[in-house]
């Protein structure tokens, strides 16, 4: 059976950074991969507006996502203001309902940035959401690996419980999806974020025993050896 994966951040470019490395070596292993933002993320620019940098942002998302082989869907909440509710659980609750996730990757429980710890929780909820009996067209669903994956923004309190190698040909598919993105060349606001994410994966590497690795803290129960491959 083909394994499936769902990856939610709070902003496009989020999950692209942190979980793209291991979502590229899942689809090339044959996994179905799914990157969803719950916010465009459009406020992320200095000199371009909100309404011009959404554009932008969905653009350069949907071609991440396709540069790796991964499906893509952004949610219509706003950046800086992404709502913990039970409605926005509900929404998200959908799309694990619609994509059947064997495993959902999000944001660390503790971040510089409230959209990030919302989208956790809302990751968490809407996962619980998914498995309940409801008067909804599609089939309730249980999800049975949660991973946090590491982010810069994402570190109080984040201890990687696994590590995941990843190849050459998995790094170098995202390595030239993730250049297209403006932000991750550091265009925005200056931070290097190709160069940090592609350090940090040598230094996992050196860490786990392998060229290049990406950390996840699977607590409370640490499933990723099942990504992990041989």
């Amino acid at each position: 059976m083909t394994r499936t994966v769902l990856a939610i951040g709070a902003h496009i470019g989020d999950m692209d950074l942190t979980a793209g490395p291991t979502l590229a070596k899942l689809v090339l292993e044959g996994t179905n991969a799914t990157i969803v933002a719950l916010t465009p993320g459009e406020r992320g620019h200095p000199r371009l507006s909100p309404s011009e940098y959404k554009k932008q942002k969905i653009a350069e998302g949907e071609a991440f996502a396709t540069a790796i082989g991964a499906d893509f869907k952004v949610l219509d909440h706003s950046d800086g203001f992404l709502p913990d509710t039970d409605d926005v659980a509900l929404e998200l609750a959908g799309v694990i309902r619609e994509k059947q996730p064997d495993t959902i990757i999000t944001h660390w429980k503790h971040s510089i940035h409230s959209d990030h710890e919302n989208a956790a929780r809302l990751a968490e909820r809407a996962r619980f959401l998914a498995g309940l009996p409801m008067d909804h067209e599609l089939p309730r669903h249980s999800v049975r690996n949660f991973l946090h994956a590491e982010n810069w923004e994402d570190l109080e309190g984040f201890h990687p419980s696994q590590y995941v190698p990843i190849p050459d040909e998995a790094f170098y598919r995202w390595i030239s999806a993730i250049r297209h993105q403006a932000f991750a060349r550091g265009e925005t606001y200056g931070f290097r974020y190709i160069d940090y994410y592609t350090a940090l994966m040598t230094t996992r590497g050196c860490l786990a025993g392998y060229p290049r690795a990406c950390a996840f803290n699977s607590n409370p129960t640490p499933e990723i050896t099942k990504l992990a491959g041989p």
